[in-house]
C-alpha cells in the first residue's frame, strides 16, 4: 500500500494531485510548524499580467502547528478570493460547472485553516476522480522526527511504500525506509500544459488547481 504525507494547502497545484493520484492513502501533516509565506494560505491564479497571489489572512504565533492557526475574520478574505476568480476565469469554458460549490466554500465561516484547505482539496479530489484514504498525521499516535516521524506514519497506516515528493531527495534518510520494511519513492512530475487564459500571454506553470478545472474541466484528471 503506497502513501503520501504532505501538509495541507491552500487550494494546491497540480503536482499535488499528481502525486496523491498514484497513492492509496494520504496522510495530512497537519501537526506539524506552520510555515509562513509558505503554500500553507496561499496560492496563485493567473490573470492578465501573468499571475497574482490569493492570500487567507491568518492569526499566526511562532512555532504554531498547521492545525492550531486561526484565520483573520475580520478581513472579507473570502469574497475577495472569490472575486479575483471570476474575475480571470468568469469567461473560461468550465468555470460555471465548479462556480457554485467553490463559491459556497470559500465565502463560508471558516475559523481554522486547516479545515479549510482540506475541504477544498476533497472538493478537488472529488472533481479529478480521485479517492485516497484520507488520515490526518494529529489522529495517529506516531513520534520520532523528520524521516523517522515519515517512517513511524507509513507504517502506523499500513503502509509498505513511501512516495516522496522529488524535493524530498534533499534531506531523507533514504536507508531508514529500507530498515524499516519500507520502499521508497519519488515522483516523477513534469508540468504539463494546456489551454489557459489570457492566451496572448505564456503558459503559466504552478497555479492553483483551479487553474487547471477552469480551463479543462473533467478533461483535468487526464493532466495528472
Amino acid at each position: 500500500m503506497r502513501v503520501t504525507i504532505h501538509q495541507p494547502q491552500y487550494l494546491p497545484y497540480l503536482g499535488f494531485f499528481h502525486k496523491v493520484k498514484r497513492c492509496d492513502v494520504f496522510i495530512a501533516l497537519d501537526d506539524v510548524q506552520f510555515q509562513k509565506n509558505g503554500l500553507q494560505n496561499r496560492n496563485k491564479i493567473k490573470n492578465a499580467n501573468g499571475w497574482q497571489w490569493l492570500t487567507v489572512p491568518v492569526k499566526h504565533r511562532l512555532e504554531q502547528s498547521i492545525n492550531e492557526v486561526e484565520i483573520n475574520a475580520r478581513q472579507r478574505w473570502g469574497q475577495k478570493h472569490w472575486n479575483a476568480l471570476k474575475t480571470n476565469y468568469s469567461k473560461a469554458e468550465y468555470f460555471s460547472p465548479y462556480a457554485t460549490e467553490l463559491e459556497a466554500l470559500l465565502t463560508s465561516s471558516w475559523s481554522k485553516l486547516c479545515p479549510l484547505n482540506m475541504a477544498l482539496t476533497e472538493w478537488a479530489f472529488k472533481h479529478l476522480a480521485l479517492t485516497p484514504k484520507i488520515v490526518y498525521s494529529s489522529e495517529l499516535d506516531v513520534g520520532g522526527e523528520s524521516t523517522d516521524r515519515l517512517v513511524n506514519l507509513c507504517k502506523a497506516v499500513g503502509g509498505d511504500c513511501y512516495l516522496s515528493g522529488p524535493g524530498g531527495k534533499r534531506y531523507l534518510r533514504e536507508e531508514a525506509f529500507p530498515q524499516a520494511g519500507l520502499t521508497l519513492e519519488y515522483q516523477q512530475f513534469e508540468h504539463p500544459t494546456y489551454p489557459q487564459m489570457f492566451p496572448k500571454s505564456d503558459f503559466v506553470p504552478y497555479m492553483s488547481i483551479v487553474d487547471a478545472l477552469f480551463c479543462c474541466g473533467p478533461e483535468a484528471r487526464h493532466l495528472l
